[in-house]
């Protein structure tokens, strides 16, 4: 993607472990991810200016409903129109473990909306110190319903194995794709406009 937009790079691995910590939440997340990624390549490449990145899959879903906090002077917050408040669980969704695993996030996205989440970061050495410019880019996804045969014939494919979500929106999954709002580059991985302008505004590029 950065090739195609003609930003030049030189890919270098970071051996970071992808670890979700217990109440981190998606945005955190991949913004922590990105951020250690960029300084471990920093580390080895000190004159550099490195570009670190991570994406992530979730699903909101919405459990017990909760009472509506009072509005100030008026009905129940929520309550307008016969709506009523609920809690969302926030599924996080990685590189499926195996096929099972695959299949099971594939139901979870199938017939509905999820968020695509990217952080990204920028780190370079400023008088002998490390700097970063982290920030994130989201996505709204909406998939059209998959039948278990659907499922079963992607899974097999093995397309989604090694993606988050287990789907890449660039290949076979781009045929359930209903909705789209936000970055679709962010959904391949990369939000290049996002990045694009990091870089002019550090006058980098």
């Amino acid at each position: 993607m950065l090739r195609n937009a003609k930003i030049e790079f030189e890919v270098l691995p970071a051996h970071v472990p992808e670890e979700h910590r217990a109440g981190e939440s998606a945005e955190d997340y991949v913004q922590r991810l990105a951020k250690e990624k960029a300084l471990e390549v920093l580390k080895k490449r000190p004159e550099a200016l490195v570009l670190g990145a991570d994406t992530t899959v979730v699903v909101d879903i919405a459990t017990t409903p909760v009472k509506p906090a009072a509005g100030l002077n008026g009905p129940p917050v929520g309550s307008q129109f016969g709506e009523k408040a609920v809690e969302l669980n926030e599924i996080i969704l990685e590189k499926p473990k195996d096929a099972d695993d695959a299949k099971r996030m594939l139901h979870l996205l199938s017939g509905r909306s999820h968020r695509v989440v990217t952080g990204v970061c920028l780190a370079w050495n400023e008088n002998g110190a490390a700097k970063c410019d982290v920030r994130r880019e989201e996505t709204i996804v909406r998939f059209s319903e998959l039948s278990e045969q659907e499922i079963a014939d992607y899974v097999a494919s093995g397309e989604p194995m090694d993606k988050a979500g287990a789907y890449g929106i660039q290949g076979i999954a781009s045929r359930w794709i209903e909705e789209l709002d936000g970055c679709y580059f962010s959904v391949m991985g990369l939000p290049v406009p996002l990045v694009y302008r990091m870089l002019r505004e550090c006058k980098l590029i």
